[in-house]
């Protein structure tokens, strides 16, 4: 019997998260090579494995050209092997393998697995979201902070939590380790739709950060911005970033 969607892109990500560890493990890579043999070993597994599976299905990847023919599909299933190459390659817990389904251009069906935590989470099986914290924590990329997520955090007088990858910084909200991510330094769709559909899943305000949806499977796979929060924080989030953005009169 063939698996459901939700099935299928929880089993696919929790192997691929296995099978990157074991080539970390392996000790036969420097560190400089490492990411790019992770990337392609967890990418060639789940693009086999989904060919096998949804043969009719479109497919975005990372770590594969595309050809354009994704956007005749309905279906599409967007991945991201490694997710936070940097923090995989410095055996960090913060990096994720994502494996999202995109129907009609929603993120329909998402698993993130968190290897390094043995954790996936699954947009089928949400969980009630732990108690919010009294002051509001912020993650924020540990390299490069975006100036307007910074500037959101000083306004509202949240906690800055720098972590690596998308995917462990959605999963940290959805997880109750933090209250708001918001990202304006440009991304791709498959940094976002696994965690999307998962974040979404469980009760979290998902958007662009102007509050439009997020859209999928467009020609374009660059997506600019966006905000995964607490819905208690959404509409503040949003006011303060249009009135950040808003010219001077």
């Amino acid at each position: 019997m063939s698996m459901t969607d939700a099935d299928l892109a929880a089993h696919l990500a929790h192997v691929a998260g296995r099978i990157l560890l074991h080539v970390r493990d392996s000790g036969i890579f420097s560190a400089k090579a490492l990411g790019k043999a992770g990337d392609q070993t967890a990418n060639q597994f789940l693009v086999h494995a989904l060919r096998e599976q949804r043969p009719d299905d479109g497919l975005l990847s990372e770590e594969m050209q595309c050809d354009g023919t994704r956007l005749d599909h309905q279906r599409v299933w967007i991945i991201d092997p490694v997710d936070g190459t940097r923090e995989y390659g410095e055996a960090r817990t913060d990096w994720a393998v994502h494996v999202a389904l995109a129907i009609d251009g929603v993120a329909q069906t998402g698993a993130v697995a968190l290897p390094g935590l043995d954790l996936v989470l699954r947009s089928d099986r949400p969980t009630p979201l732990p108690a919010a914290a009294a002051i509001p924590r912020m993650v924020v990329s540990r390299t490069r902070p975006a100036k307007e997520a910074v500037d959101v955090a000083q306004a509202i007088g949240a906690e800055l939590l720098p972590m690596g990858s998308a995917g462990a910084k959605a999963m940290a909200i959805v997880r109750g380790e933090a209250e708001i991510y918001l990202h304006t330094g440009g991304q791709y769709e498959w940094d976002s739709c696994a965690p999307v559909a998962v974040a979404a899943a469980h009760g979290l305000h998902v958007s662009r950060v102007d509050g439009r949806p997020l859209v999928y499977n467009q020609p374009d796979s660059y997506m600019p911005d966006l905000l995964i929060c607490r819905p208690e924080w959404a509409e503040r989030v949003l006011t303060i970033v249009w009135e950040t953005r808003a010219p001077a009169a």
